[in-house]
């Protein structure tokens, strides 16, 4: 990083590239969540009461089943 005369730090080209590339990053993991959550839920939610039941789900758990497929606990 280069000093500027009132003794700042100004960021390089490579720097202001390696900052867009984590963003970039960023958002591109929060969307892949967001869709595994969104393809999740509507996965679950589709299925019969009775094939809920086969799997040992209720169906108020599907939103939180769904969240930890997406994000972890």
């Amino acid at each position: 990083m280069a000093n500027t005369a009132y003794g700042t730090s100004t960021l390089t080209i490579g720097a202001l590239r390696d900052r867009a590339v984590s963003r970039l990053d960023s958002v591109r993991d929060g969307w892949r969540r967001w869709r595994l959550y969104t393809r999740t839920y509507d996965e679950l939610a589709a299925l019969s009461s009775r094939e809920l039941d086969d799997l040992g789900i209720s169906r108020s758990s599907i939103r939180s089943i769904a969240h930890e497929a997406a994000y972890g606990k």
